[in-house]
């Protein structure tokens, strides 16, 4: 891949959907531009066609690829393992068919989770990460997702698909955005997410992706174990005030168990900063990548991380009140996955 940070023009046709298969399996993925490699990670339910609007952007000095995840969009949707670290192999695996060594990794919801789990397996292929409303930080998560983990779901999801339903659907997510509701911030993207299940297929994949790492009680899998290996790793958390899906919360818990990491709210923004302020969104991302060097990363230093330990960490965050908030939740992890 070329490392040069030469500006040009990027069209609508230079972003269309591509495949590869690997293992077997048909993966979809949108790649434009040329230079450092930027990796944008969609959220549950979602597709790489959430980036459209900001690929163009990224890629006047960057190399930027967007997949679609294993049983999203318009990869395959197999019975298969669709655990985090699954997810993370299999970013690693489309980067090494399309020969990119190292990536600034932008993930979001479910992606950042991905993004971070891949940053832990695979440190030396991670230059920075950008967690955008990223699961894995607490338990605390929309009773909505925690209802769609439980059995019986899947015949629910499947209602919404009979004729007739899409019309009292669009009413009631309209009527949460007229009440100005936090979820209702969202409205079009909760549109979208019903599409996206349009069979039994898709919604077989989706409540296997929901179930790995949501039940009744909330979150399942847990980041804030490790967050201190980010420590010489450029990383910045971006998340919107009103995200009623992982409340804001767990973005002062994220800012305070990563050292260094930079915190950007956006104001009145819901789950999908990125769609309420795309250009801000885009302005962030490109003087993140500009003003930070990648990670510098040595089998020696990550030795030394392990072995010192949390120990070795001095939190930080706005006040002192989040090192307790962060003890807290570690403390309570005793049920949580580590993956």
């Amino acid at each position: 891949m070329a490392t040069g940070t030469r500006l040009r023009p990027v069209g609508d046709q230079d972003v269309r959907l591509r495949h590869r298969v690997v293992h077997g399996y048909r993966r979809a993925y949108r790649i434009a531009g040329e230079g450092p490699a930027v990796v944008l990670i969609h959220g549950i339910g979602d597709s790489s066609a959430t980036w459209a609007e900001l690929i163009p952007g990224l890629a006047r000095r960057s190399t930027v690829l967007a997949p679609d995840l294993l049983g999203h969009g318009a990869s395959d949707k197999p019975r298969a393992d669709y655990s985090v670290a699954a997810y993370a192999n299999g970013i690693r695996d489309l980067l090494g068919v399309l020969g990119i060594e190292r990536a600034t990794l932008v993930g979001h919801s479910l992606g950042g989770g991905v993004a971070m789990q891949f940053a832990y397996q695979f440190p030396e292929h991670t230059e920075r990460l950008v967690l955008v409303g990223a699961g894995g930080v607490g338990r605390e998560v929309n009773p909505v997702l925690r209802a769609a983990a439980l059995p019986g779901a899947d015949l629910l999801l499947a209602t919404l698909s009979w004729p007739g339903m899409r019309w009292p659907t669009r009413l009631a997510i309209e009527l949460m955005r007229l009440l100005d509701t936090d979820l209702g911030q969202d409205a079009p993207d909760l549109l979208n997410l019903v599409d996206a299940l349009p069979d039994a297929t898709s919604r077989s994949a989706f409540i296997r992706t929901l179930r790995a790492v949501v039940d009744w009680r909330g979150q399942v899998v847990t980041m804030l174990d490790r967050c201190y290996l980010t420590q010489g790793m450029p990383t910045m958390l971006i998340w919107g005030s009103r995200d009623s899906v992982v409340p804001e919360l767990h973005a002062h818990r994220a800012h305070a168990a990563m050292p260094g990491s930079r915190l950007e709210i956006f104001e009145g923004a819901g789950h999908f900063p990125f769609h309420a302020d795309p250009a801000r969104f885009l302005a962030l991302v490109e003087d993140f990548v500009d003003t930070t060097r990648p990670a510098d990363w040595s089998a020696e230093r990550w030795r030394d991380l392990l072995r010192d330990g949390r120990s070795g960490t001095t939190l930080a965050g706005p006040d002192a009140a989040y090192e307790a908030v962060v003890e807290r939740e570690l403390r309570a992890e005793s049920e949580r996955s580590a993956t």
